[in-house]
């Protein structure tokens, strides 16, 4: 598999743990790496933030239009019809990467995936059905269209889950965050949900909560 583009940021020379962030959808990797100053983690946490870039893609919804996007969105109905096979072979792609971050001597349970929007999306189908234990999921701003179908395997069957959403969001409506969670509950996740008067952005409280729940995972 041809490893995807990342963009890389280390709070310490030496990590031994890794967090793998998944922008939106036509966004990039630099996206989110300006958050990482922003979540003030102290001087112990030893994290590798990687931030992919999706694959350029025509999108559906965009007429079209050639963009970064983890697969094509087909209309914005309520249940969002998607291209099933392209978030699988995103999905592939970040497996791939978290077993070459196992390979470089992070251990599996000292890894966080995260995603926003699209890149939620994606985050769940990965997290859910990777064969080692992981440390984390984090959604932001997301939904979990392939609830259904994903194969959640063993290892990852009690995978700490936190679900981030802005109660004023009209682009990924704060219902489709609330959906997942329900849906993660009723099948033995024990997943937090987090809610701010915000749009389809991350809120400042958000950025604080984000950081002490990665502490709690990885410190």
């Amino acid at each position: 598999m041809k490893p995807l583009k990342c963009e890389t940021l280390l709070t310490h020379p030496d990590p031994n743990a890794a967090i793998i962030w998944l922008h939106g959808l036509g966004a990039s990797g630099h996206d989110f790496v300006p958050i990482v100053p922003e979540l003030a983690l102290p001087p112990e946490a030893k994290i590798r933030f990687i931030f992919p870039h999706a694959p350029q893609i025509p999108v559906t919804i965009n007429g079209g239009a050639v963009m970064p996007a983890w697969y094509d969105l087909l209309d914005l109905s309520v249940e969002r019809k998607i291209d099933y096979q392209q978030i699988q072979s995103s999905a592939d792609s970040i497996r791939f990467m978290l077993q070459q971050e196992i390979e470089h001597g992070i251990s599996s349970e000292r890894i966080i995936v995260a995603g926003f929007s699209q890149g939620g999306a994606v985050a769940y189908e990965a997290a859910l059905s990777f064969d080692q234990p992981l440390g984390g999921l984090m959604i932001l701003s997301s939904y979990f269209p392939t609830r259904e179908t994903v194969v959640v395997h063993p290892a990852n069957r009690t995978l700490p889950i936190s679900i981030y959403h802005g109660n004023q969001d009209c682009v990924v409506p704060v219902h489709l965050g609330q959906l997942a969670f329900e849906h993660l509950s009723n099948r033995g996740f024990k997943p937090e949900f987090h809610s701010y008067s915000a749009e389809h952005s991350v809120h400042p409280k958000e950025v604080k909560d984000i950081s002490e729940w990665i502490q709690s995972r990885l410190l």
